[in-house]
């Protein structure tokens, strides 16, 4: 998170094989034409849980230790900038833009496919979801950078700004 804040040693959302959570959903998207429907959507309650954990443990981290980093806002204050942040963050760049780029590389994948009548019909419905799988690591750098110019460009201003003027608000009562 860019928005003013405590710094993370060691942040397990990002820095452990739960980051894996986040992608789940991506891997849902690809082998959504062999799965049932509840693993489809279990895949993104899984993705989503991940997010929300995430913004919680930020909330959490920055309520504890808003006062002794010298954050520009009140403990609390701090804990709901860095809960909307994070939410926000990792509803776009976790679950949202890459679950839509794997869904439709597979259509587009499996259009192709069923197009060309020269590859055997089991290579046909096999093809997108590899290439879904295959897409997954070359699509995370560049939605995070996407996300993160989009936010530190539009939101994460705004969201100080308004983070500011809650914690005067806030420090009056």
């Amino acid at each position: 998170m860019v928005l003013h804040g405590p710094e993370f040693d060691n942040d397990p959302f990002r820095d452990s094989l739960l980051r894996y959570l986040g992608y789940t959903n991506e891997v849902g998207e690809a082998f959504a034409p062999f799965i049932p429907r509840w693993a489809y959507f279990g895949s993104y309650a899984l993705s989503c849980a991940y997010a929300l954990g995430d913004a919680a443990h930020k909330g959490i981290h920055y309520h504890e230790h808003a006062s002794q980093d010298h954050v520009p806002y009140s403990q609390n204050v701090a804990a709901v900038g860095a809960v909307v942040d994070t939410a926000l963050w990792q509803g776009l760049a976790s679950v949202a833009l890459p679950g839509l780029t794997i869904n439709r590389l597979v259509a587009a994948s499996r259009w192709i496919c069923q197009k060309t009548v020269a590859l055997p019909p089991r290579l046909r419905s096999v093809l997108p979801t590899a290439a879904g799988l295959t897409a997954i690591p070359m699509i995370i750098s560049p939605i995070d950078r996407l996300v993160d110019w989009s936010m530190d460009s539009i939101l994460r201003p705004r969201l100080h700004d308004f983070l500011v003027k809650c914690s005067t608000s806030d420090d009056s009562k």
